[in-house]
């Protein structure tokens, strides 16, 4: 069982796996995916250095008898973002979020922590995006973080207009390999 030190009620985790069902919390696993064969590649070829960074957990119990399976354990504290690292010799830190919602990328999916998180990496002088897939598009695009801080805290929405980021983000290339060039981007916004 996972434990929230928030006071939430606990998930038991082999309820989790038996839901056959499509739920908004492995909407992103094809997305995460492509981005760590990404980032792979781009280790690879000693492009750039990044990492999926882990949820911080405290265990209180393992099953030992069964190979050494979690039985209770709690988040420590919230994530900030799902992603950072080196490229250029200049700190990168994104998060990646995919919808279904054909028209608008709900603002619902970021949390305050993780706005908070990005304004601290922008004003450190480092490079902070999001990675959004627009799934049923099959597109994916990197949005500067300052448009979403900006939505985020000054708009009157509930949502990005799926035509405002295609007619003002980045849309990225995919690919054999990398999956996802998201570094082309990169490249063109910080080192021109």
């Amino acid at each position: 069982m996972i434990n929230y030190p928030n006071g939430k009620a606990p998930i038991k985790i082999e309820e989790k796996k038996k839901s056959s069902s499509f739920n908004t919390a492995n909407r992103g696993m094809n997305l995460e995916k492509d981005i760590n064969l990404s980032n792979e590649y781009y280790k690879n070829k000693d492009i750039a250095l990044i990492s999926k960074r882990p949820t911080p957990i405290n265990v209180v119990k393992v099953d030992y008898a069964r190979g050494a399976r979690i039985i209770d354990a709690y988040f420590e504290k919230q994530s900030t973002t799902d992603y950072n690292g080196v490229y250029k010799g200049r700190y990168i830190d994104f998060e990646a979020k995919s919808t279904l919602n054909k028209t608008s990328f709900p603002l619902s999916n970021i949390y305050l922590h993780q706005i908070n998180h990005l304004e601290n990496v922008l004003r450190a002088g480092g490079i902070a995006f999001f990675i959004i897939e627009f799934v049923v598009h099959k597109e994916i695009f990197l949005v500067e973080a300052k448009t979403i801080i900006d939505f985020f805290h000054n708009g009157d929405r509930k949502s990005i207009p799926y035509s405002y980021i295609k007619e003002n983000c980045y849309l990225i290339e995919q690919s054999f390999a990398p999956r996802i060039k998201y570094i082309d981007i990169v490249d063109k916004l910080y080192f021109k």
